[in-house]
C-alpha cells in the first residue's frame, strides 16, 4: 500500500486541535505521513482518498515534532461527551505510540519490554527456559518414537501435512465454514468479500490486506507445506471472524456511521495491533469450540486433504498441548533482540522451546528480526481478549459471540482490557 499522505499545509500551532474530531484528523494524516518512510507501516487505509492525495515528504524530526504537539493536545482538551471517554483513551495511546515509532525510524530502538509497552500497550509475561521443561515432558511423553523430540516431532507432523494440489480445497472449505459460523452471530454487509492468493517468500504463514468497501485480499504463504491444522487456524484468524471482519465492522461502524476518523487509518505498530491479532487468535476458538472443530475436522477436512480422520485425537491432543509453548518465541525475541543471544542460538532455542523444525525456525526468526516486539500481540493479545470476552460472557456460547463482536465494534488497547 503505497498511501500518499500530508502534513498540514499550516504550521501545526496554527491549526485547531481543540476537539477529537481534530485532533484524530491530524493524527491520521501524521500517520499516514509516517508511512512515507516505512512503506508497511500502514496495514490499511479507509478514509477521504484526498487525504493521501495531499502527503508530501517531512522529515522525521518534523513529524515527531507534530506527534509531540498532537500529545500535548489531547493531554489538555477538555473532557469529550461521556460516550466518548474511552475514544480519548484509545486515541492518545495511539498518539503516544506513533511517536514511539518515529523514534525508532530514527534509530533510537528501546529495550524489548519497554518497545512493547510503548507500541502496543502491554508487556510479554517474563519466561525463562526452565519454565517450560514441564510442558517438553508431557510431550517427550505423547509424541511417538526416540530419540530428539524436535525430529520426532516434525517427522510425526509429516503426515498431517495438505499435499500441494489439495490445499486450495481445504482452506477454501476451512474458510466457507468460519464464514457461515460468524455469519450466524454477526451481521455482516451484504457486499462483504475476499480473495485468496497463494504466494512465497513471505515471513508470515498468511496476511490480510484489507482494501476497503468490506473486501479483502488474503495471501497464503506456500514456503513450506500446511499442516491440517493450520487450515482453521488461518481461516478463522485472516477472515471470519478474525481480521477481514475486525476491519470491515470497523470501518462500517466507526469510520462510516460516526465519523470517528482515527480508525480509518491501521498502522501495523500501534495499540490496535494487539487487539487485532488477539482477537483473531481468539476468535478461533469462538468459532470453533473444541468438540465442533474436531468434528469438522474429521468429517470434512481431513478426508478433504486425503489424512486419516482416525488419527485426528491423537493429533489435536499434542497439538493442545503444544500452545502451552506459545509464549517461547517470545522469550526468545526478548533475548534475542536485547542483544543477549545471537541468530544461531535464537534458531535453536527456537527449535527447542517451540519445537519447529530449523527452516521454520528460521523463518521465524527472519519475522522477528522484521516486526521485533509485535510477536507479544498473538499469544498475550488472545490471552487478553479471551480473559476479556469470558470475564463478561462465562460460558454462555451465544453471549460469548456478542461481547466478541462488541469488542471489534468498539475497541479498546491492552490496558483499557485489564
Amino acid at each position: 500500500m503505497n498511501n500518499h499522505m500530508l502534513l498540514p499545509e499550516k504550521p501545526v500551532q496554527e491549526i485547531s486541535m481543540s476537539t477529537l474530531n481534530e485532533i484524530a484528523e491530524h493524527y491520521v494524516r501524521l500517520t499516514l505521513a509516517v508511512g512515507e518512510h516505512d512503506p508497511g507501516y500502514i496495514d490499511a487505509y479507509t478514509g477521504p482518498a484526498d487525504w493521501q492525495q495531499q502527503v508530501r515528504q517531512a522529515s522525521l524530526s518534523d513529524l515527531l515534532a507534530t506527534a509531540t504537539e498532537l500529545q500535548q493536545a489531547i493531554a489538555t482538551m477538555s473532557a469529550p461527551p461521556a460516550e466518548e471517554a474511552e475514544r480519548r483513551v484509545y486515541l492518545e495511546k495511539h498518539i503516544a505510540s506513533v511517536a514511539t515509532y518515529i523514534r525508532q525510524l530514527q534509530g533510537h530502538f528501546l529495550p524489548f519490554d519497554e518497545e512493547s509497552a510503548a507500541l502496543y500497550d502491554a508487556v510479554s509475561p517474563a519466561l525463562t527456559p526452565e519454565d517450560l521443561d514441564a510442558t517438553l515432558a508431557q510431550l517427550d511423553k505423547q509424541v511417538p518414537g526416540h530419540g530428539d523430540l524436535n525430529q520426532r516431532l516434525s517427522a510425526y507432523n509429516r503426515q498431517f501435512e495438505i499435499p500441494s494440489a489439495k490445499l486450495d480445497a481445504v482452506f477454501q472449505a476451512a474458510v466457507a465454514e468460519s464464514r457461515a459460523r460468524t455469519l450466524a452471530n454477526i451481521p455482516l454487509p451484504e457486499n462483504e468479500s475476499f480473495h485468496i492468493a497463494y504466494v512465497n517468500n513471505q515471513v508470515w504463514s498468511a496476511y490480510n490486506w484489507y482494501k476497503g468497501n468490506a473486501y479483502s485480499l488474503i495471501e497464503v504463504n506456500t514456503d513450506f507445506p500446511m499442516f491440517i491444522a493450520r487450515a482453521i487456524d488461518l481461516a478463522s484468524h485472516e477472515a471470519y471472524p478474525g481480521h477481514h471482519v475486525f476491519n470491515l465492522l470497523i470501518e462500517q461502524d466507526l469510520v462510516q456511521q460516526k465519523q470517528w476518523m482515527e480508525y480509518a487509518v491501521y498502522p501495523l505498530y500501534s495499540p490496535a495491533s494487539f487487539l487485532a491479532e488477539g482477537s483473531a487468535n481468539y476468535g478461533i476458538e469462538v468459532a470453533f469450540p473444541r468438540a465442533e472443530r474436531l468434528q469438522f475436522e474429521k468429517e470434512v477436512l481431513f478426508p478433504l486433504a486425503g489424512i486419516a480422520p482416525e488419527l485426528a485425537e491423537d493429533y489435536y491432543a499434542i497439538q493442545d498441548t503444544l500452545q502451552a509453548l506459545s509464549y517461547a518465541g517470545n522469550m526468545v525475541a526478548k533475548e534475542y533482540l536485547d542483544g543477549r543471544i545471537g541468530k544461531a542460538e535464537a534458531v535453536a532455542m527456537l527449535m527447542k522451546y517451540s519445537l519447529s523444525d530449523q527452516q521454520r525456525s528460521e523463518q521465524r526468526l527472519r519475522f522477528i528480526e522484521k516486526n521485533r516486539s509485535y510477536v507479544i500481540n498473538y499469544n498475550l493479545g488472545q490471552d487478553v481478549v479471551k480473559a476479556w470476552v469470558e470475564q463478561q460472557a462465562g460460558d454462555n456460547p451465544q453471549r460469548r459471540w456478542d461481547v466478541f463482536a462488541d469488542l471489534l465494534r468498539r475497541p479498546k488497547t491492552a490496558s483499557m482490557m485489564r
